[in-house]
């Protein structure tokens, strides 16, 4: 990777990442709710920009190094932080890219694809649900995991580090399925993700309460560029018909099932399917 940088994005600092050549196919990898860049992990990002590929990846707000907002007060809507990987790409001398995004980033990827057409070159979108309007019957996150949300697990004081990546890495216990939950691999980015952080307080807190801003514009129907929807069949958060949904509202759009796994970026086992199905760089 060219290392971390903070750039000027919609007149706030964003911290990203680099791998290739500027001169390659752009592909931005969006990250879910709350997660920091690092979830991307920097061999991955290697592979992809090995394949011929200018990888970017960044901290939204609130998260890693980029700009930060009081607890329980972000500055931005749902919509700024859609607007924020549109300003990458402009920060980046990048015209247009492929995005991929994962959950939360897999919603702000849709939308860019029916605001910003011309932006977009591709889309995959990992372990995510459709995100715009549209009456679709949806099957509900898993039992166990509307269990453990509604315990209320007491969540630590942003400042106590051990207390923060014992909490984080039973969170991603209960998204991630049994068999590809690495735990000391978990804690080890947890902690990593916790160092780099300004505010973790906030990083726990502010998307899930920032408003939507605008809705997206348009329907599935209408994003025309070449779509893959990557889905975990044990997706606990977004069972796999969420997914189906997706493939089936984008026309053309591909599906590839992970067959076991749960809602979590791509387990290092299915790396090589997924990165040559990122290098296709379409739903075929």
């Amino acid at each position: 990777m060219d290392g971390p940088r903070i750039v000027d994005v919609n007149g706030v600092g964003l911290c990203v990442d680099t791998a290739g050549r500027a001169a390659d196919p752009a592909i931005l990898l969006i990250g879910g709710m709350g997660a920091a860049m690092d979830w991307w992990e920097p061999e991955f990002c290697q592979r992809l920009a090995a394949g011929g590929r200018f990888v970017i990846r960044y901290d939204h707000r609130d998260t890693g190094q980029s700009v930060s907002y009081p607890a329980g007060a972000p500055g931005y809507t749902g919509a700024d932080l859609a607007a924020d990987a549109v300003g990458i790409l402009d920060a980046l001398g990048q015209r247009s890219a492929q995005l991929a995004g994962i959950s939360m980033g897999g919603a702000l990827a849709q939308r860019i694809a029916l605001a910003y057409p011309e932006r977009v070159d591709a889309l995959v979108l990992f372990s995510t649900s459709p995100a715009v309007p549209g009456g679709l019957k949806l099957p509900p996150m898993s039992e166990e995991l509307r269990a453990w949300f509604a315990a209320e697990v007491p969540q630590p004081q942003g400042t106590e580090r051990a207390a923060v990546i014992d909490y984080l890495t039973d969170y991603e216990r209960q998204l991630e399925s049994a068999q590809y939950f690495d735990e000391a691999r978990v804690r080890a980015l947890v902690a990593r993700i916790f160092d780099r952080t300004r505010d973790m307080a906030a990083s726990m807190t502010n998307h899930a309460v920032a408003e939507e801003g605008e809705p997206a514009p348009g329907r599935l129907d209408e994003i025309a560029v070449p779509a893959l929807v990557v889905h975990w069949t044990a997706d606990p958060l977004f069972p796999f018909g969420h997914g189906e949904a997706l493939a089936r509202g984008i026309p053309g759009a591909g599906l590839l099932p992970l067959d076991g796994v749960g809602h979590q970026v791509p387990p290092r086992e299915f790396w090589a399917p997924v990165i040559a199905a990122m290098l296709r760089g379409t739903g075929g």
